[in-house]
C-alpha cells in the first residue's frame, strides 16, 4: 500500500506539496501532543501553522491525513537515518552500536511525534494502522540485520533477535515517553551508552568482548 495513494493533494507541484505539508505536520504534532488528537481542530492547526483553513484542505483531505503523515514521518526518518549512520562502517559490532545510536538520535529529534505515535496510532483508519505497523516492522529489520550479522560473526551469542530488538526499540522510545525522568540526569550520549551496556554488552561472546567499543 503506497502512502501517496492514501493522501491526495489538490496542488500539482510535488516540491511545494512536500514543503507545505511539512509545515502543517509540524504544527499538528505540536497541538496533537499538547491537547490530544480528538480535541484539536483543523482551524487550530491552520492557526498554528500561520495559514488559512482553506489552504490546509489544499494539501490534506481531513485530520486523519495529517495524523497519518505525521506518524509516517517518524518511520521515514528511521529508514533514512539508520542506513546513513551505517555507511562506511564494516565491523558488525560497530554497525550494531551505530544503528542503535542512530535510532535513539531520531527519537531525540522527534520526541513529540514519538509520543504521538503511542497515543494516536489507534485513531487512524484500519488500513493506515496496518501501514504504520508494517513500517515499524520494516524499521526493526534494520536493527535485526545488525544483530544477526553479529551473531553470525561470533560477536554475540545466539539470541531471540526479534525480541531483543524490541527491547532496543522500547529503550529508545523511553527517551521520549519518560523524558521527565531522564533529561535531568542523562545526556542523550550517556543514555545511549547505558543502553548499549544493558542491551548489547551482556550478550557478547568472549570474541565480542575482545573488540574495543
Amino acid at each position: 500500500m503506497k502512502s501517496h495513494a492514501l493522501v491526495e493533494a489538490r496542488i500539482g507541484d510535488p516540491e511545494l506539496v512536500g514543503q507545505r505539508r511539512a509545515e502543517i505536520i509540524r504544527a499538528a504534532i505540536k497541538l496533537f501532543s499538547e491537547h490530544g488528537y480528538y480535541v484539536t481542530t483543523i482551524q487550530q492547526v491552520a492557526r498554528e501553522a500561520g495559514i488559512s483553513v482553506g489552504l490546509v484542505y489544499q494539501y490534506f483531505r481531513d485530520k486523519d491525513d495529517i495524523l497519518f503523515l505525521a506518524l509516517k514521518s517518524v518511520l521515514d526518518t528511521y529508514e533514512q537515518e539508520i542506513p546513513r549512520a551505517l555507511a562506511g562502517i564494516t565491523h558488525p559490532l560497530a554497525r550494531l552500536r551505530a544503528a542503535f545510536s542512530a535510532y535513539c538520535a531520531v527519537i531525540d529529534r522527534l520526541r513529540e511525534a514519538t509520543v504521538l505515535t503511542y497515543r494516536s496510532t489507534k485513531s487512524l483508519r484500519p488500513e493506515r494502522r496496518r501501514f504504520i505497523k508494517e513500517g515499524e516492522l520494516r524499521t526493526n529489520r534494520l536493527l535485526e540485520a545488525c544483530v544477526q550479522e553479529c551473531v553470525r560473526a561470533g560477536y554475540l551469542r545466539s539470541v531471540n533477535v526479534r525480541l531483543l530488538v524490541y527491547q532496543y526499540v522500547l529503550f529508545a522510545h523511553a527517551w521520549a515517553l519518560k523524558g521527565w525522568a531522564w533529561r535531568g540526569r542523562y545526556t542523550l550520549r550517556r543514555y545511549v551508552r547505558e543502553g548499549l551496556a544493558l542491551l548489547v554488552d551482556p550478550f557478547l561472546t568472549p570474541k565480542g568482548r575482545r573488540v574495543r567499543p
